[in-house]
């Protein structure tokens, strides 16, 4: 979550988080690791690499004192990784990881390292009907297996009806497997592979036991950004009467296939690693991650995920994976691997209210998901200044309190709801609050200064101040949207700078989806209440949005690679807001975003169908950049079976966006400059006899060049390359200075565009 003020209200917001704490390791305790190997170095006297890694550990001694004082502490293998990397996890002493480093073919290890899950009006705003748009038949995303990474599923929700389903693809390998609750006759058309991974958190939660050990959804994260990606139509859905109608997925046609990992107890690599490697297996099209590891822990070569993404990517399968929770700072994005599509969140044109009408009809609206009835009959106001006293407030509970901003907040909220107070009014100069306590327990406004001051003048000039509240109030169509939130992560990727992230804006901000109906929603007073479907925020449903666009490009072009896809939602993305005015970020004051912040702009289904041209990227191209990042060939072995010598190597990726750093050595006159050239080859996807035409918005101070500034294509799939170039002062007038390059045909059918970025902003 922000590391400030902003950040720490959204630690309490995403109510979808699961963070659990890692233990270090102690000699005389075994733990898990993942163990990278060399597969080309297994013995001809094996017959698989699974028997090769139980005979290693099976070899292997324990020299530490503590584990000869002890005969339990044995190793134990958990999954063996042949798809997405090459090795196995085990638990182990220390002592028996050291003497494991010796063997023959090892290559590295990992410890395994808790993760985090970065938590139906959405496919309108995008754009996409079944009148126009890119649900005009045969494109809902027919054929398209889309694997979900997460908290599992409630398969009986009408999300996975398989109503106008086509038949399972053929080529499907996949299963449902059986557990709690769970039985392979809950998979149908619609959802075509179930299964779940646990091994790694019994391993570090030895005594746990599971009450739901099987692929069923007892969370409802799992429900809820799978229903997102691929739902098929939900009639009748709401959030107690918000948000009402029918809630679609993105690519309401695709199939699901999902991959337990994600449990109240926590989620763990080793997990999410045999999920990826079976999801390789079985033949998935897309990925789709809502999880990711802290900002800490974010080294490409010590991210298993960045590792296992890469051998999906060489296999054909597209990435979508969440920009995390950690926003508004710079550096705070994980998942950004330069073969995943990296998802930031935004909002979208509507808002849920609830309306205070004072006794001389002023009425102040304000954001709000309270589920209760209330009387709609008045009831005194009456100021309780800082609320600091539960005493007190019990004195009055029978009252519409009114409290003002002097204690931190949640605590005069608590003091409230320990009063048991009937409704409360809250005060506060953070605009942000509104959402924050959205699903207060009790009836509840949230409203800022200006608003406070009226209902503060009100009761000051009335000798009987009084007030109703209304809930349950939905406003589509509002503006500005989308905008960024602040709890969405920025970019630049700690561990990769040199290619842009984030990559795309999607709806992340108070999306309704379906939900396990077991799992609690909210409270009303003491009690709990649960639903079917359930509104929430966070990145976690950002991906699953991007996923399911992937999914219709994926139909449409089934023989495009994940980077063409990629590159088809990037240009085709658009940077502006529902009032023409570039979007905006909440957390900067509601100045325009930059790049960093929104990636190439808000995702645009129904133009990424078709977006002209296609910037392309083979594995060889990521295994260059790896080289010119200074991994060494037996760091690069960890990603990919295919052998590279680095002797080309290039920060240069083919990738559709631009950023430079004018890195200011802190000597650095106004005279001097800086300069950067990048250079691009796109790919003709349109037809042939196509001319495009190079158009700059640039930056105060700095000179942008293209050369050559038109390119001419004779024929469908013919590519062409060009150069680009920056030049400027190295003390920038802005840390942050952004720009675009837009490629547009004569004919104006298309517009290709890139993000430029030039900064200097570091990561210390």
């Amino acid at each position: 979550m922000p590391q400030s003020s902003t950040m720490n209200f959204l630690h309490i917001l995403s109510t979808v988080l699961f963070i659990v704490s890692f233990h270090p390791f102690t000699r005389a305790k075994p733990n898990t690791y993942i163990i990278h190997m060399d597969p080309s170095a297994m013995p001809k006297a094996f017959s698989s690499h699974h028997s090769w890694y139980f005979s290693m550990l099976s070899s292997i001694s324990d020299t530490s004192e503590a584990a000869s004082a002890s005969s339990t502490v044995t190793s134990k293998h958990l999954y063996t990784y042949t798809h997405s990397i090459n090795g196995f996890s085990a638990t182990l002493t220390l002592s028996k990881l050291e003497s494991l480093k010796k063997s023959f073919g090892y290559l590295s290890f990992t410890r395994d390292r808790p993760l985090t899950v970065h938590t139906t009006h959405t496919s309108q705003f995008l754009g996409l009907n079944s009148v126009s748009g890119a649900w005009t038949a045969p494109n809902y995303g027919e054929d398209v297996i889309i694997g979900i990474v997460d908290s599992g599923i409630w398969p009986e929700s009408e999300s996975y009806s398989d109503e106008g389903m086509a038949q399972v693809p053929t080529r499907w390998k996949g299963k449902c497997e059986s557990g709690t609750n769970f039985s392979s006759f809950f998979c149908n058309k619609k959802l075509i592979g179930a299964r779940f991974y646990n091994k790694g958190l019994l391993s570090s939660h030895p005594k746990l036991t599971i009450p739901m050990n099987s692929p069923r959804d007892i969370n409802g994260h799992g429900t809820h950004t799978s229903s997102i990606a691929a739902g098929n139509s939900a009639k009748g859905a709401s959030y107690f009467g918000y948000a009402s109608g029918t809630a679609n997925g993105m690519a309401p046609r695709a199939h699901i296939a999902m991959y337990k990992v994600v449990w109240r107890y926590g989620t763990y690599t080793s997990d999410v690693l045999a999920a990826i490697d079976q999801a390789i297996q079985d033949g998935v099209d897309i990925l789709s991650l809502s999880l990711g590891l802290s900002v800490d822990n974010n080294v490409l070569d010590d991210d298993p995920i960045a590792v296992a993404t890469f051998a999906a990517m060489e296999k054909g399968i597209f990435i979508a994976a969440s920009a995390g929770n950690d926003g508004p700072l710079y550096w705070s994005l994980v998942n950004g691997a330069p073969w995943m599509l990296t998802v930031a969140a935004g909002s979208i044109d509507r808002e849920f209210d609830g309306i205070l009408t004072l006794g001389n009809g002023v009425q102040i609206t304000f954001e709000s998901l309270y589920p209760g009835n209330f009387s709609r009959n008045q009831m005194p106001l009456v100021v309780m200044d800082e609320c600091a006293s539960v005493e007190e407030l019990r004195q009055v509970r029978n009252n519409i309190i009114v409290c003002k901003d002097h204690l931190r907040i949640n605590d005069q909220v608590e003091n409230a709801e320990s009063a048991m107070v009937s409704a409360a009014v809250f005060i506060s100069n953070y605009s942000y609050l509104s959402e924050l306590y959205t699903r207060s327990s009790f009836p509840a406004a949230f409203i800022g200064l200006d608003d406070g001051q009226t209902v503060i003048d009100y009761i000051k000039q009335n000798s009987d101040p009084r007030g109703r509240f209304q809930f349950r109030k939905t406003r589509i169509g509002t503006k500005p949207a989308p905008k960024v939130d602040a709890y969405s992560s920025r970019g630049p990727f700690l561990s990769c700078p040199n290619v842009l992230k984030p990559d795309i804006l999607a709806p992340g901000s108070l999306v309704l989806a379906s939900w396990s109906p077991v799992s609690e929603v909210t409270k009303v007073g003491s009690h709990p209440s649960f639903s079917k479907f359930n509104i929430l925020s966070g990145t976690s449903m950002a991906a699953p949005h991007a996923a399911g666009v992937a999914a219709l490009v994926k139909r449409a072009h089934p023989d495009w690679s994940p980077a063409a896809i990629r590159s088809a939602i990037m240009t085709t993305a658009n940077p502006f807001d529902n009032n023409l005015s570039p979007i905006k970020d909440v957390s900067n004051f509601n100045q325009p975003a930059s790049p960093l912040d929104i990636g190439a702009g808000h995702i645009n289904p129904i133009k990424a169908l078709d977006p002209g041209l296609v910037y392309d990227a083979k594995p060889q191209d990521y295994m260059k950049l790896l080289c010119a990042m200074n991994y060494t060939s037996k760091k690069i072995r960890m990603f990919t079976k295919l052998s590279h010598d680095c002797m080309n190597r290039s920060l240069d990726l083919n990738y559709p966006a631009f950023i430079a750093f004018f890195n200011d050595d802190g000597l650095s006159t106004s005279a001097d400059k800086f300069e950067q050239e990048f250079q691009r080859t796109v790919t003709n996807v349109g037809k042939g006899g196509m001319a495009y035409t190079a158009k700059v918005t640039g930056m105060d101070g700095i000179k942008v060049m293209v050369e050559p500034p038109k390119l001419v294509f004779k024929q469908k799939y013919e590519k062409q390359s060009y150069k680009l170039r920056l030049e400027g002062p190295k003390l920038l007038k802005k840390d942050v200075m952004f720009g675009a390059l837009s490629w547009r045909d004569d004919a104006g059918k298309y517009m290709v565009t890139s993000p430029i970025m030039a900064t200097t902003i570091t990561s210390q």
